[in-house]
């Protein structure tokens, strides 16, 4: 399955981030809210994500909601993930990028297989 990954998506002076990953098929809106300064230690407090369609209709899960919120372990495995994606590291090419895109890719579609209805 093919994918495209768009990080960070943040208007200045806001606390949140979009990011978007677009599949084939569909795409997955990701919101992400901080606490504190943005450019100062900020901390991830929210996380929800939205399942479309390439036309920007929005998919229903199964029991009829719009948006996932990530609770729980799955919010700390994401804050994870997330991390590895934001650092230094990544950004400057210091560690395999696809690596930590595929372990970020993988754990959203787990949430989206969990949650959603796919045909």
């Amino acid at each position: 399955m093919n994918y495209t990954l768009e990080l960070n998506t943040q208007e200045s002076g806001s606390n949140l981030v979009f990011n978007t990953i677009k599949f084939d098929a569909f795409k997955v809106n990701i919101i992400e809210r901080y606490t504190g300064k943005m450019n100062f230690n900020p901390k991830l407090c929210e996380v929800i994500f939205k399942l479309r369609t390439l036309d920007d209709e929005i998919i229903k899960r199964r029991d009829g909601n719009l948006r996932v919120k990530i609770k729980d372990d799955n919010f700390d495995t994401y804050q994870q993930l997330s991390k590895v994606l934001n650092s230094y590291d990544y950004k400057n090419k210091l560690i395999n990028r696809k690596e930590a895109d595929q372990n970020y890719i993988h754990f959203m579609l787990s949430m989206i297989i969990s949650n959603y209805e796919l045909n």
